[in-house]
């Protein structure tokens, strides 16, 4: 597998770790590098036009279907790619960091899909980029099984999830890898270093390229993405149409353009994915600035909410129509070993996965292997031998503009139980996340990224609206990091109270508190090579 070499090198900016130079190779990087330089421009292009959106919104602009894409959405004609190997029946995914034990575990757990994430459960170590990606191929080279210092061993069955690779989000950059000075976007090199080492071998397996595509915001983001599937697979020899990408629908302004963006990868794609706290986290990036869009506590925005039956029925019919699946949400329950505590959490997983299978989604995500046997037995008591439910087109839905922003309905203040749930998760996951942990076992729930998102824009949010008063969070923030800093001496206390007020008390928000954290804490630089 080679590929030309590009007219200017990329340079690895990180010391070298164990076996990175089996991931790191010349050709890869030349891989990297001609990605880099055919889409970094058009990438900053889009961010822009992100920041120009997000300004014309704030000054009131109206949020509506776009009308020059009408005529997508008018034609009944067009549909999506079918399904590809490995990705028929989808009615149980499970998702976690591409961490050894959590592969094995993953791959065995009884789920047809296992989304492999670099983004929301991955902290942005380089050691776990790199390391992740040797073990997605040593998964698939069948070279992963250990035995760890206490005699436990994690061994690959035979019956394994079909792997699909979450690469981090447009935004985000890479800085340990650079090309003519300016760091490489995270998104490429988690896409491309996963490409090229391991999508021959998994078409020579019987599966593919597959990918999850986050925080996307528009068609046009979705065409960037397909002119990246197609100018890899030329590259390297693929088949045009071997990659397949599900888009997680976790931005208000993506709901919009459902029909668009599948329309965009339609020989590429593999459907849609409702993401439920980044989908509310936009919504509050947003309209922040506005009374109509308060949320109450977080516990209390059901997905039975007006606003989110709109948004999840709305999916549902988009996919079908065009003949793409559609995928639920996330029960980030971690099963307990206290049948008192865990029965009625496994009781509101099945409602929750019976709710979806009712709406007509294909499959649904869980974070937890002790959570594939509901969803399983859900979703097998809907598509009993079919593999999805493609042919429930729901033409009983009708979803407007007004529908997907009817957050008024269910707004409602604050609670103190609500603030100080907020802060504790997002202290207690800041601190792990500094540590290089991107999922997080919190208060009985598999926590990621998604999650401190969106408990920290919600006390922003009701402290501009004057819901909640700056001296009250600060005091719920001493006692949390009082008592975070009892239970893990470890923690490191200033850099996450730092990391909490510049998120969640500035008066700006900032879009996402992972950049500036990442530049700040994660990257190191011991040495230079090229």
């Amino acid at each position: 597998m080679t590929t030309r070499a590009p007219a200017r090198a990329v340079r690895v900016l990180a010391a070298p770790g164990d076996r990175h130079d089996e991931i790191l190779t010349p050709a890869a990087l030349h891989f990297l590098a001609r990605l880099a330089e055919a889409f970094g421009d058009r990438r900053q292009g889009l961010l822009k036009e992100r920041r120009r959106q997000a300004i014309r919104l704030a000054s009131g602009s109206p949020l509506d279907f776009p009308v020059a894409t009408t005529a997508v959405r008018n034609d009944r004609t067009w549909r999506v790619a079918p399904p590809a190997p490995g990705l028929e029946d989808r009615r149980v995914e499970i998702t976690g960091p591409p961490q050894r034990r959590t592969t094995v575990n993953a791959l065995n757990s009884g789920a047809q899909v296992w989304m492999a994430d670099f983004e929301d459960a991955t902290a942005p170590t380089w050691d776990n980029i790199i390391g992740g990606q040797l073990n997605l191929l040593d998964a698939i080279e069948r070279r992963i099984d250990f035995t760890t210092p206490e005699g436990k061993e994690y061994r690959l069955g035979e019956d394994l999830a079909t792997i699909v690779v979450r690469p981090r989000g447009w935004h985000l950059l890479e800085e340990h890898l650079e090309v003519d000075g300016r760091p490489v976007p995270a998104s490429l090199v988690d896409f491309g270093l996963y490409f090229f080492h391991c999508a021959q071998r998994q078409i020579d397996a019987g599966s593919g390229p597959y990918f999850y595509l986050p925080k996307l915001e528009n068609r046009y983001e979705a065409r960037l993405w397909n002119d990246v599937f197609v100018f890899s697979q030329d590259l390297l020899g693929i088949p045009r149409g071997t990659a397949r990408a599900t888009v997680l629908i976790e931005t208000i302004t993506a709901a919009f353009e459902m029909e668009e963006i599948l329309h965009e990868l339609r020989d590429h794609s593999a459907g849609l994915n409702a993401g439920r706290w980044d989908y509310l986290f936009s919504l509050i990036k947003t309209f922040g600035h506005r009374t109509d869009f308060l949320l109450p506590d977080r516990a209390e925005v059901l997905m039975t909410a007006p606003f989110m039956r709109a948004y999840t029925g709305l999916l549902v019919r988009t996919c079908h129509e065009r003949g793409a699946h559609a995928i639920g949400g996330m029960a980030a329950h971690v099963p307990s070993k206290d049948p008192e505590a865990s029965d009625p959490a496994l009781a509101k997983v099945r409602l929750d996965k019976e709710r979806e299978a009712e709406e007509g989604f294909d499959g649904s995500w869980v974070a937890h292997p002790g959570l594939v046997p509901v969803c399983r037995e859900v979703f097998d008591g809907v598509l009993g031998e079919h593999p999805h439910q493609l042919d429930r087109t729901r033409e009983d839905v009708r979803v407007g503009a007004p529908d997907l922003l009817s957050v008024r309905r269910t707004s409602g203040p604050p609670t103190e139980r609500g603030v100080r749930t907020n802060v504790a998760v997002a202290v207690r996951y800041f601190g792990a996340w500094l540590r290089g942990q991107g999922a997080v076992a919190l208060y009985g729930l598999m926590e990621d990224a998604a999650t401190a998102e969106i408990a920290r824009v919600q006390i922003w949010q009701w402290l501009r609206h004057g819901l909640l008063d700056r001296d009250t969070v600060l005091r719920v923030l001493d006692e949390e990091l009082a008592a975070f800093g009892a239970e893990h001496p470890w923690a490191a206390l200033d850099e996450v109270r730092e990391l909490f007020e510049r998120t969640a008390l500035a008066t700006e928000l900032p879009l996402f508190f992972t950049p500036d954290a990442y530049s700040r804490h994660l990257v190191r630089r011991p040495e230079v090579r090229s």
